[in-house]
């Protein structure tokens, strides 16, 4: 969990994994969540344990509610937190939480996250050539590997390595484990970062990188102003199950998808709203 960039973003809740969490106390904690706040986005990276992941699905199921989101995502573990910032930013404007919830998806495009690794043997997000296979063998090798948006790999110490960045203001976080990040320093002056935090190195770092020995780095937009913009500039849809107003092609709370343009009514409501849980007539 990322601190908050201001006095203004709520905190998040931590829902602990299986093994220091019995049922009972997630299912007390999910719904003290769910009576004080309505809805829960709960955001994940895909890294976690198998099991901690059906315990989610477990509570959800439990409760029987179609308040709670479960969002997976496939950005490594520091990128994931960052997007639970940006969420939480965006959750003091005037959104709903259909809206919120699609948010995760439309925030995931404008990160760039990635690390500095020792070795590349056991990375599966990238595509590594057998030449960087080869270099993780030599002593001292370094690599500084960008997992999102598009994979690249470029070994810091060559005079033209460069990871391409985004062409818009953003903050970088830097999650520094057991490898020297002073590459960071040229990467965060060539990407133009306005700025640059410091966090705590995720659980899940080291079995997303397949090494334990990196630090890890991601990059954002910062601006709750500009957060609220990119929402502001999509067109939303009612969901055709919940009822829901969101954004995208898809509800993050019951997974139905939007309904193509020809089969809403022109009030812009779904034709089969009626048939959601609002109706309770699954």
């Amino acid at each position: 969990m990322l601190a908050p960039p201001d006095r203004i973003t709520p905190p998040a809740h931590v829902l602990g994994p299986p093994e220091r969490q019995s049922l009972d106390d997630a299912l007390s904690q999910m719904h003290f969540l769910l009576e004080q706040h309505g809805h829960v986005l709960v955001v994940h990276s895909r890294a976690v344990s198998q099991e901690h992941v059906r315990r989610l699905h477990t509570v959800r199921a439990v409760l029987e509610s179609d308040r709670i989101a479960l969002i997976g995502s496939d950005l490594p573990p520091l990128g994931v937190g960052l997007l639970a910032r940006q969420l939480r930013q965006l959750s003091v404007c005037d959104v709903s939480p259909g809206v919120l919830g699609a948010a995760a998806r439309l925030f995931t495009y404008y990160i760039h996250a990635g690390a500095l690794l020792n070795s590349v043997t056991r990375l599966d997000a990238v595509p590594v050539s057998l030449k960087a296979h080869a270099r993780s063998w030599v002593p001292g090798s370094q690599f500084a590997v960008l997992a999102h948006p598009t994979p690249q790999l470029v070994m810091p110490g060559d005079a033209d390595a460069r990871l391409s960045g985004p062409e818009f203001a953003t903050h970088m976080t830097v999650a520094q484990g057991q490898l020297a990040a002073d590459w960071l320093h040229t990467l965060a002056g060539q990407w133009a970062v306005q700025a640059v935090h410091q966090a705590e190195l995720p659980v899940e770092s080291a079995r997303w990188w397949g090494t334990g020995r990196l630090t890890e780095f991601a990059a954002g937009i910062a601006d709750t102003a500009v957060l609220a913009q990119l929402v502001a500039s999509v067109q939303r849809f009612p969901c055709p199950w919940c009822g829901l107003e969101l954004i995208g092609d898809r509800c993050a709370f019951c997974a139905a998808p939007v309904l193509p343009a020809e089969h809403r009514s022109p009030s812009g409501t779904a034709a089969a709203r009626g048939a959601g849980p609002s109706g309770r007539s699954r």
